[in-house]
């Protein structure tokens, strides 16, 4: 039950997210992952997450094309076609 939670809390997090932020956030992640099992040490983790969230922004603005979804200055989301494409 307590990992369903955590599931659900980190999906209602990541809903509020702009494009950018959510690839950011899933390399990041995945980066961690796999820089803690690699390594075994928590600075390979820490590591891993850093690498994992600049490519996760990198590898998620080469993929994309087509629209996005940004945050305005008053915080509301909003879609429009990709930037810098």
């Amino acid at each position: 039950m307590r990992k369903l939670l955590l599931v659900a809390a980190a999906v209602v997090t990541l809903a509020g997210c702009t494009t950018a932020e959510r690839d950011a956030t899933l390399g990041g992640a995945a980066g961690a992952a796999i820089g803690g099992l690699a390594s075994g040490t928590a600075s390979g983790a820490v590591i891993g997450g850093v690498v994992g969230a600049a490519s996760g922004v990198l590898i998620g603005k080469a993929t994309r094309r087509g629209w996005c979804v940004y945050r305005d200055r008053r915080g509301r989301l909003y879609e429009a076609r990709c930037r810098g494409l």
